[in-house]
């Protein structure tokens, strides 16, 4: 079903970000046999100890408030893993994985090599099964380590990603891609999409992608429920690509109209998607826009990308309070997952 949320509706705080009394930060790299190069991880969690601190924080985007190096508080908790999008990170997406622990859950995020920021690969960044691979890597070592594993619900195991992120979710639920859809999406968009064209410039040949792979099934039998912010990849996709699906969906859609990022839009006029998960929530925040979910900007946020020509991510449609959009996406998601 399908409900629009307005600014209006809720009333929040002015921040969104977790109590740094609350929630524990530690960082690690992992090593995994189908990358050469370690994947970094950050576990965000119902913490104790430690020292205060900020995650993610820059000159355009405030920080997330964090205890580092702390250590679990005793008790039970659901288990996040949590994939970002196209050059972004996991410092990025940590105002919600903060919020998430807030909420009584472990938060499990990484980079991912390839198409992470200062790290994005033409050759490989849409080998998206390996994005899949790295979150279910990331979850066996949680799940083995000696510092996590005493606390973790086992039966309460979720994922959620924005854009190319939201689409590694859906991948772990069981939905399977097309590198025809992809490939026609593009071809139909041709410079009317910035993505595409970016793709075209960098001599990528989505065709030469290899099809098996592309199209394989990557399935988390553990993942349970999923969110997934504006996913990507979901244009060309047919009912048999969902035949292994079993989690629970959460489909969040940012904006619409003109706002709308039209490839990730999965309703009826995007890429249909939402017509075959029927039984999904789905969700639209406006006004907003794809990057309002990026975090909250500081008062130069915005001019220090105009001054660097970087993409306008600090600018939302007329309307928009940034911070409630955020806190609306946290709402909806631990109201998904149960937390």
């Amino acid at each position: 079903m399908r409900y629009i949320c307005h600014a209006l509706v809720l009333s929040v705080l002015a921040t969104v970000t977790a109590n740094a009394d609350d929630v524990g930060v530690i960082e690690r790299r992992l090593s995994v046999q189908h990358h050469e190069t370690g994947l970094e991880t950050t576990v965000l969690f119902p913490g104790i100890g430690g020292q205060a601190g900020t995650l993610g924080g820059n000159a355009v985007f405030f920080g997330t408030p964090v205890l580092k190096d702390a250590r679990p508080l005793p008790g039970r908790y659901p288990v996040v893993v949590m994939s970002h999008g196209w050059g972004g990170n996991a410092a990025r997406m940590a105002w919600l994985g903060a919020a998430l622990a807030e909420k009584g859950a472990i938060v499990v995020a990484v980079n991912h090599p390839g198409s992470t920021t200062f790290d994005v690969n033409f050759d490989t960044a849409f080998h998206h099964w390996t994005r899949a691979q790295d979150l279910s890597a990331a979850l066996d070592w949680l799940l083995q380590d000696p510092e996590f594993a005493p606390f973790v619900d086992h039966g309460r195991i979720y994922a959620a990603g924005f854009s190319y992120g939201g689409w590694t979710a859906l991948s772990l639920a069981g939905v399977r891609g097309s590198r025809a859809g992809f490939f026609q999406y593009c071809e139909a968009a041709g410079a009317g999409s910035q993505f595409c064209a970016m793709l075209e410039r960098a001599g990528v040949d989505i065709r030469a992608i290899d099809e098996t792979r592309y199209e394989g099934s990557y399935r988390d039998p553990r993942v349970q429920a999923v969110a997934a912010i504006d996913p990507g990849l979901t244009w060309g996709l047919a009912k048999e690509d969902l035949s292994e699906a079993s989690a629970k969906m959460l489909l969040i859609a940012l904006g619409e109209g003109a706002d709308r990022l039209r490839a990730t839009d999965t309703g009826p006029s995007g890429s249909g998607f939402e017509a075959l998960v029927p039984e999904a929530v789905a969700i639209t925040i406006a006004p907003a826009t794809h990057f309002s979910v990026l975090g909250l900007c500081t008062p130069r946020g915005a001019a220090i990308l105009v001054e660097e020509q970087d993409d306008p991510v600090c600018t939302d449609p007329p309307g928009t309070d940034r911070a409630q959009v955020l806190q609306q996406i946290i709402e909806a998601i631990a109201d998904h997952f149960g937390l």
